[in-house]
C-alpha cells in the first residue's frame, strides 16, 4: 500500500511530499537493505551502479555517485549521507550534484514496526520517506513533486517486493 501526502512549504521555490509503504517483512530485514548507502541498487531499480567517492557509506558525510539506468532524464546523481541512525532506523540523504532536476533535494526515510493495535503482527514495517526539493525554473510544484514522487514510489514498491520475497524464500521470519 502506497500513500502520499503533499504540503505547501512557506518557501515558494521549494516543494515536498511524504510517501508511506507498508511492507510485510520485519523491520530488521527492511532496515538491513535501506541502510546500505553504498549499495542502493539492492532494491532501487533505477540505479545501475554506485561508486563511493568519500567514506564507506556507513558514516555521516559519505558521498556516492549513482549511475542511473538509461531512459531516465539523467545519467548521474551525487548524494551525501547526512544521517544514519541504526537505533531509530532513520537515514537522511542530500543530493549534492548530478545532471537532473533535483536541486537542493533532501530526503528522510524512517522505518517503524507496526503494532498489533495497528493491525500488525510485529512482522510488518511502515516505511515513511519525505523530501523537500527546489522547484526548477520553468517548472511548477506539481511537476516537480510528481517526478520525485514517481521515483520514490517505485523505489518503495521495489523495496517491498525484494524484502517480502526474502521472507517468503527464507521462511525465517
Amino acid at each position: 500500500m502506497l500513500k502520499k501526502s503533499s504540503s505547501n512549504l512557506t518557501d515558494p521555490i521549494q516543494c515536498g511530499s511524504t510517501l508511506n509503504q507498508i511492507i510485510d517483512a520485519p523491520l530488521p530485514l527492511v532496515w538491513s537493505l535501506v541502510r546500505q548507502f553504498h549499495n542502493p541498487q539492492a532494491y532501487k531499480g533505477f540505479v545501475r551502479n554506485c561508486n563511493m567517492l568519500e567514506g564507506s557509506g556507513a558514516e555521516k558525510g559519505s558521498v556516492r555517485e549513482l549511475v542511473l539506468i538509461s531512459g531516465l532524464p539523467s545519467e548521474r546523481s551525487m548524494e551525501r549521507l547526512d544521517r544514519l541512525d541504526d537505533d531509530s532506523c532513520v537515514m537522511e540523504v542530500s543530493v549534492i550534484g548530478g545532471d537532473h532536476m533535483l536541486v537542493n533535494y533532501k530526503s528522510t526515510i524512517a522505518l517503524h514496526e507496526m503494532t498489533r493495535e495497528e493491525g500488525g503482527s510485529g512482522c510488518k514495517t511502515v516505511v515513511i520517506e519525505s523530501y523537500v526539493v527546489d522547484i526548477p525554473d520553468g517548472s511548477c510544484e506539481e511537476d516537480t513533486c510528481c517526478f520525485a514522487d514517481t521515483i520514490i514510489g517505485c523505489n518503495l514498491k521495489s523495496l517491498a517486493r525484494v524484502t517480502e520475497k526474502m521472507v517468503r524464500e527464507s521462511q525465517i521470519f
